[in-house]
């Protein structure tokens, strides 16, 4: 229908755009321009404000206000009478966006999408605020109203609004990093179990994760948890992330029957998702649940984690191997209305032995846990249905599945919500670090290929022959690579490197730091800015540190420089970690909440890393799968074959490493065993290992 109606209106200049989210916008009334020379240039001639309206393609509130205002021929005739109209995809363009979002924190004291601006003809903005109704309600001015009085003030009042605009920059420009550094703070050995136990104090013991409502992953800050554990010994931190991960799977922000995790819940207790999935929670929480099993080997982990990966397998994949961005919380209008079940749908849909096992087990009911239908949650466990229907626990478990997988070919009948098909060179980072998680806890070859798969349409979409990155992909590659876009991509190489040791792997990793550190290091506060130097010229070049829901490109650079340091023994990568560790390690202490990803970094360059090396004959590695299947969060690997060591021998981690180098060392080694294994630690390295006992010896 829409199409159909879409073909009767005059499309405005966002039709020529490849963004969904603009796309989506190409039909409206209004003359939206995309970010561009063209509508900067026009504002200045005209002498007309800028109206900046910053979302995505899954936000829901934006879908809201584009059908009460952006459709509505009224107020797009005073939006184009009076403005010049500016749409733009906040993940194609995170630097416009960071500038706002900050702009909108000071002024309002929240953000978030859509983002609605309005701005000077140099960009400075004068007046800002987030969802707007079209009419006057909830304390909330109509957004008609307030696009007539800011176009009153523009015209009759213009020294108010220069001078409010001024204001706003000044402060934008005092605050356009997350962070106050102390270069003489001294980094202690304390803070990793410090940081810990002030991260906990937030924690919610009753449903998991921290604060109450919305309630987010914050998957960084959980696998710091992890890593304090390994550091500490401390069982309570683990014990908390077993604990929260437990409520998030069983919790509605979890997709039960198709896998994967929503964005967020609207209440502390996991219930009732914001229905929208991004690719970043699933990449995450997938690299989550890998540890988590790894550490207990208790397969309703790899249960949850095998979900996740075969949802991004079947939904969020493109034929090329790269991966989606985000899919929509609506369909056919209405908010989750794609992943609710009525409780006669079900009882019509299953069978009758089952149906009533599968609502108990689900928080099924007649009357609903919302607006009337039901979000699947495990509501009671399958030892208590065990009990109660004198059935083993694998024959509950078995009906269970193939029930749930039932309602997914169902569900696929339905009205699908829409798929952001952009693909973000920073996101696919972090989905390609989600997948190699998962092969090193499970050793499922299909999702190494994943990872191999995407790694070479980036290769083949997203590089130049620079050693630069595109940050997006979408038809065509365009828009210059940001820090994210370098560091997430770095690190899932690295990560790839490490079960798949091919020296094209490392060698890109080192090729996109060293671009990294040209264009985006800043040589007086020692950190990485968000763009490069010749990225168009804003109001502010930011910087971010924090790690909210992402992590920030500077915690996990530093990460990298750490794990590159150790490959190539590279002084000055060690050298730039220590530089920002230093100048992060205060705030990251005061504030561990917003630095889960820093403080992992931090954990890595005060537990010295493990380096174990396995060089073997052929595609298999016993040792290696040992080595992958285990929670060595301090380890940096190799797992090579020999044929292919020579490629690598100028890499000073891989000096000496060689079987044949070694076997007339050690009377022990026989002629027909098929790989061996080297730990080093402190730069000493033990002798070449060939038995799993070996091994878990040195490693242990």
């Amino acid at each position: 229908m829409d199409n159909i109606q879409n073909r009767q209106k005059k499309p405005n200049s966002l039709i020529n755009e490849t963004s969904p989210y603009l796309l989506q916008h190409a039909y409206n009334p209004v003359e939206w321009y995309g970010w561009s020379q063209e509508a900067l240039e026009r504002s200045k001639k005209e002498d007309k404000p800028i109206f900046l309206s910053i979302g995505y393609s899954s936000c829901h509130w934006c879908h809201v206000m584009a059908h009460e205002s952006f459709e509505d021929n009224d107020i797009a005739k005073i939006m184009n009478e009076n403005y010049i109209n500016i749409k733009v995809d906040r993940e194609e363009r995170p630097d416009i966006d960071d500038i706002y979002q900050r702009a909108c924190q000071m002024y309002t004291g929240t953000g978030g999408w859509p983002l609605s601006a309005f701005l000077t003809p140099d960009q400075r903005p004068f007046y800002i605020g987030t969802y707007f109704p079209n009419e006057s309600r909830h304390g909330l001015p109509g957004f008609g109203t307030i696009l007539l009085r800011l176009a009153d003030g523009y015209k009759n009042r213009r020294n108010e609004v220069i001078s409010s605009s001024q204001e706003f920059v000044t402060a934008l420009r005092e605050s356009s990093t997350d962070i106050v550094s102390d270069t003489e703070s001294k980094l202690e050995k304390t803070i990793i179990n410090e940081a810990a136990v002030t991260l906990l104090q937030l924690a919610d013991n009753l449903y998991g994760g921290f604060g109450s409502a919305p309630k987010f992953p914050n998957a960084s800050n959980l696998l710091f948890l992890l890593r304090a554990f390994d550091y500490s010994g401390i069982t309570k931190y683990k014990d908390f992330v077993l604990f929260t991960a437990d409520k998030m799977d069983s919790g509605g922000i979890h997709d039960h029957v198709g896998g994967g995790f929503a964005r967020y819940s609207t209440d502390q207790r996991w219930l009732v998702p914001h229905f929208e999935k991004m690719l970043y929670d699933n990449a995450l929480l997938s690299t989550l649940y890998s540890e988590i099993y790894s550490i207990t080997l208790d397969p309703n982990y790899s249960n949850v984690l095998e979900k996740i990966l075969r949802y991004v397998q079947r939904e969020m994949t493109s034929n090329e191997g790269a991966f989606y961005s985000s899919q929509d919380a609506d369909s056919e209008g209405e908010e989750g209305k794609y992943y609710l079940w009525s409780y006669k749908e079900l009882k019509k849909i299953l069978e009758q032995e089952v149906s009533e096992i599968f609502a108990a087990r689900f928080g099924v009911t007649q009357g609903g846990n919302f607006e009337g239908n039901n979000i699947l949650n495990k509501y009671t466990s399958v030892q208590r249905l065990s009990e109660k229907y004198s059935k083993t626990q694998e024959w509950i478990n078995e009906k269970i599945e193939s029930s749930l997988e039932q309602l997914y070919q169902i569900r696929l009948k339905r009205i699908k919500p829409e798929t952001d098909r952009k693909i973000l060179t920073s996101w696919n980072g972090l989905m390609i670090s989600g997948f190699v998680s998962g092969y090193k806890a499970t050793g499922n070859l299909s999702y190494l290929e994943n990872a191999q798969k995407a790694v070479s349409f980036i290769e083949n979409n997203l590089s130049s022959s620079s050693n630069r990155l595109n940050r997006v992909f979408n038809k065509v590659s365009k828009i210059s690579g940001y820090l994210d876009d370098y560091a997430f991509y770095v690190d899932a190489l690295i990560n790839l490197f490490s079960v798949d040791s091919k020296s094209y792997y490392l060698e890109r990793a080192i090729e996109y730091t060293n671009s990294m550190i040209e264009h985006f290091w800043d040589t007086e506060t020692n950190d990485f800015f968000f763009t490069p130097d010749d990225n168009e010229k804003l109001i502010v070049r930011t910087k971010n540190h924090y790690d909210l829901a992402i992590p920030s490109g500077n915690s996990v650079a530093t990460s990298n420089l750490i794990k590159l340091y150790y490959y190539t023994q590279n002084e000055d990568l060690l050298a730039k970690a220590d530089q920002m560790i230093q100048r992060m390690s205060k705030p990251a202490a005061g504030n561990p909440f917003g630095f889960g990803q820093l403080l992992s970094a931090i954990y890595l360059r005060m537990k010295t890393p493990l380096e174990i090396s396995i060089i073997k004959n052929g595609e298999y590695s016993e040792l290696g799968n040992h080595v992958n299947r285990k929670f060595l969060p301090n380890a940096i690997t190799a797992i090579v074959n020999q044929t292919s060591l020579s490629e690598l021998d100028k890499y000073p981690y891989f000096k000496n490493k060689s079987i044949n180098a070694n076997n007339n060392n050690n009377n022990n080694i026989k002629n027909n065993i098929k790989e061996f294994a080297f730990v080093c630690k402190d730069f000493t390295c033990s002798l070449p290992i060939s038995t799993i006992d070996e091994l878990e010896k040195n490693i242990s």
